[in-house]
């Protein structure tokens, strides 16, 4: 298998969640801003979104890009992604570092980040700066972490961040969504 040859199937993806939640292309133009013409190309993989245009039908499909990317392959036991693999990388430069439906995911965002989103995951998820600085705010509170450092979240915090470096690298890795976390019960 010619690892290079493969695409990242977006579309099916959409169109599952959307038949799943029971919506028309309609529903979902109108919730995303985004033309009905569009979201058919999309869906039947003659047109890929941007990184900002997957999130607006994330957004109107109450999911996630990471749930829609993850749901685009098929899991694979082993899989590479290259660094130069233009195929993952949309604007505003977001990567994921793991293809398929699995119970982690991994992404990859460089330079600017909206920081107005704020973001809830069901479980854990752990932020490393591979380059540059962000701020983070949780629970109330803001948080600068520089090159190198970690922050970890538990599953339900409510939580938003921003680079203040043009050169900023963030890996974010988290439980998937869809994976059930339970904590082993110590008196065991």
């Amino acid at each position: 298998m010619d690892e290079n040859k493969e695409t990242l199937r977006v579309g099916a993806a959409v169109r599952r969640r959307r038949r799943a939640l029971e919506l028309t292309l309609a529903v979902v133009a109108e919730r995303s801003g985004l033309s009905v013409p569009f979201l058919s190309q999309v869906e039947n993989e003659r047109a890929r979104p941007s990184m900002r245009s997957l999130q607006r039908v994330a957004d109107a499909l109450h999911t996630t890009c990471v749930e829609l990317l993850a749901a685009a392959d098929p899991a694979r036991s082993v899989d590479v992604v290259r660094a130069d693999d233009s195929e993952f990388t949309h604007e505003p430069r977001v990567r994921p570092l793991v293809r398929g439906h699995h119970q982690l995911h991994a992404m990859e965002f460089s330079g600017d980040h909206d920081a107005c989103r704020e973001f809830q995951h069901r479980n854990d998820e752990l932020m490393y700066v591979a380059d540059g600085a962000v701020e983070v705010e949780a629970e109330g509170r803001a948080y600068r972490l520089g090159r190198g450092d970690t922050l970890h979240l538990t599953g339900g915090v409510r939580h938003r961040w921003r680079a203040t470096d043009a050169e900023t690298r963030v890996l974010i890795v988290a439980v998937a969504d869809h994976i059930e976390a339970v904590e082993d019960d110590p008196r065991r």
